[in-house]
């Protein structure tokens, strides 16, 4: 929802203006230290939202409208909070796969030496 809010605020602020793309998901990858999928996510919610466009085989998203043109800043409240639980999830899914993770690599040195 972080990228999504910022690469909102920069369509509304001019920063990438109507028929602008955006970065490649790459790009905004390394830029926030994320996944291509949550960017992929990210975007997902401003095409929702009617701002943006993706065509398949184009790189990066194509600017469509500004949310102060046509209203879409905010998110409807059901999918506002949808999002927050679903991203809530995430991040405990996150959290249980770093521990396990953690956790195979401690067995993994202990089984080493067998």
């Amino acid at each position: 929802m972080r990228i999504a809010d910022d690469l909102r605020r920069d369509i509304a602020s001019g920063v990438y203006p109507v028929g602008e793309t955006l970065p490649p998901g790459a790009k905004l990858a390394d830029q926030y230290g994320v996944s291509g999928m949550t960017v992929s996510n990210a975007i997902a919610v401003l095409r929702e939202e009617g701002l943006v466009t993706t065509r398949q085989g184009a790189r990066g998203a194509t600017v469509m409208a500004t949310p102060d043109a046509q209203g879409a800043g905010d998110t409807p409240p059901e999918h506002s909070e949808e999002f927050r639980l679903l991203f809530t999830q995430l991040q405990d899914i996150r959290g249980q796969l770093r521990n396990l993770s953690t956790r195979l690599d401690q067995l993994d040195e202990r089984t080493k030496d067998l």
